[in-house]
């Protein structure tokens, strides 16, 4: 009996300027049976690493005498922010590109990070869909986010499985702050350019494994397995909120200390004006800044980090469309 194969290969993404090569390993899954391909990808941001943790159980428990298609997963998508645990290149590696979740689908005569999204490209190019692994901070409630609009994105995004579903506005229906950002450059949205479903599950936590989250991620990508075809059985049925990534945050007025409002928890629905926390003087006490929600919604993070500065992100607040 045919039980489906699994094959490993290094594969280089870039050379340093020394000559030696940036290398990342590419986990391949064949089922006996034909089917769709999933592609799956962690660790473009180097301390998000519950990800990779995911995937390395995902392998362990993936049943391949009951799988068909085909599953390609890549763990450690960016090598260069891995190493040094870290969300961007330092500039000596990329200046121009330090994010490598800007620049999709890459450029192979491009900057270090271009070129190795150009690479992967291959890859994620001959998918049916796509899961680009990735986990917030330690103070961010697990969710899924997907384009607004796309159907089938959205689909996926609900086979996953979080409670919170956040989707986001694209192109030019999306506001300044998303062009600012080059979001347009997210492995998740260049795939959906290119009509392949995709999202991007933001597990919990990142720099240390965090066992509710890692489950989270096997639980969900063996259920987008079974909604696609690739293994039997049935998603189970969920109630789900979606609700809108609108990209706006509450920020720190002030540097100082900040201390967030006792009792406040990730998940939350809280409504405008609830008091989020304070910012305050380190040597003076002064308070310098009461932190307050903008907007009804679900409190989906929360800094937990006393040491601000002027600007930073103290929470985010989703805006509830369907429940």
């Amino acid at each position: 009996m045919n039980t489906g194969t699994h094959t490993v290969e290094e594969v280089t993404l870039a050379r340093l300027p020394s000559g030696v090569e940036l290398t990342t390993t590419i986990h391949t899954y064949r089922g006996a049976e034909d089917g769709p391909t999933l592609y799956v990808q962690a660790a473009q941001h180097g301390r998000e690493i519950n990800g990779t943790e995911t995937l390395r159980r995902f392998h362990e428990r993936l049943p391949l005498e009951e799988l068909s298609g085909t599953i390609v997963a890549v763990p450690v998508a960016n090598p260069l922010t891995f190493d040094l645990v870290s969300y961007i290149t330092p500039e000596e590696f990329d200046s121009v590109n330090p994010n490598m979740n800007r620049i999709w689908p890459g450029d192979e005569g491009g900057s270090l990070h271009q070129q190795m999204a150009a690479r992967l490209w291959t890859e994620v190019s001959r998918a049916d869909a796509i899961v680009d692994l990735h986990t917030g901070s330690p103070d961010m409630y697990p969710h899924v986010v997907y384009r607004e609009g796309d159907e089938r994105s959205r689909a996926l995004a609900e086979a996953f499985g979080t409670d919170l579903l956040l989707s986001e506005e694209a192109d030019e229906d999306a506001n300044e702050e998303w062009h600012r950002r080059g979001f347009a450059g997210k492995l998740r949205v260049a795939a959906a350019e290119e009509g392949i479903p995709s999202i991007t599950p933001e597990l919990a936590h990142n720099k240390q494994i965090l066992e509710d989250a890692v489950e989270e991620g096997v639980e969900g990508l063996l259920d987008v397995c079974r909604y696609m075809g690739l293994l039997p059985g049935d998603v189970p049925e969920r109630n789900q909120t979606i609700a809108r990534n609108h990209l706006g945050q509450v920020t720190a007025d002030g540097s100082g200390l900040f201390r967030p409002e006792p009792g406040l928890e990730v998940g939350q629905d809280i409504t405008e004006g609830t008091p989020l926390g304070t910012v305050y003087d380190p040597r003076t006490y002064e308070p310098l800044h009461e932190a307050v929600a903008d907007r009804d919604g679900i409190l989906y993070a929360l800094t937990r980090e006393a040491t601000v500065t002027a600007g930073d992100q103290l929470a985010s607040v989703a805006l509830v469309r369907e429940e």
